[in-house]
């Protein structure tokens, strides 16, 4: 009997220790769950900033310093306050957009900026076939594939000098836009 007793204390106690242990893991739960909600909020809370801080770079300052004829201007401080142009291109997702993209490109003398991978996988003892590659790969009945990108720093830059020149781009075929954009830099 007395062993049924020492048994049954022994089973108290390990359910008391599970039960604390499942009390602390349900607690870090919700902490953990809190701390989600917490970091939303403040996600959406910077989101916020982000956006007043773009309004007041784009538009309030160009338009103040614009009213006054300035370009730039420098501050009490010594630090100067500039604005530029921020240029954007991009190419559409749609493939048959970004194809029409890449003919335009080569239709206005501007396809070397089209990089161009064309690859055909061969299998294990065909490592002589993969050397004579270019001169094999359509007489040997392979079908290379074939991709075609433009670096987005390539086609930015490209889109900056066309405006700059007053040349333009299809935005029918590319994401473009230009927008103005401040710049403090303060004194050191």
């Amino acid at each position: 009997m007395s062993n049924l007793i020492t048994d049954m204390e022994q089973d108290q106690e390990s359910f008391a220790s599970k039960s604390t242990n499942i009390q602390q893991l349900a607690s870090k739960c919700q902490e953990m769950l809190d701390l989600d909600d917490q970091i939303a909020v403040q996600e959406r809370h910077l989101k916020d900033l982000q956006q007043r801080r773009d309004v007041i770079s784009s538009e309030v300052i160009p338009n103040l310093l614009s009213e006054q004829g300035l370009a730039s201007l420098k501050l009490i401080d010594g630090s100067t306050v500039e604005v530029s142009k921020k240029y954007s291109c991009t190419m559409k997702a749609d493939p048959a957009l970004k194809e029409k993209a890449h003919q335009w490109l080569r239709e206005n003398n501007l396809g070397d900026i089209i990089k161009n991978n064309v690859s055909v996988s061969f299998g294990t003892g065909e490592d002589t076939k993969a050397e004579e590659f270019f001169s094999l790969a359509a007489s040997s009945g392979y079908e290379p594939e074939q991709s075609e990108k433009v670096e987005p720093s390539t086609l930015r830059a490209l889109f900056r000098e066309r405006v700059q020149n007053g040349l333009d781009m299809p935005s029918e075929v590319f994401n473009l836009f230009i927008k103005d954009e401040t710049k403090i830099t303060r004194k050191k």
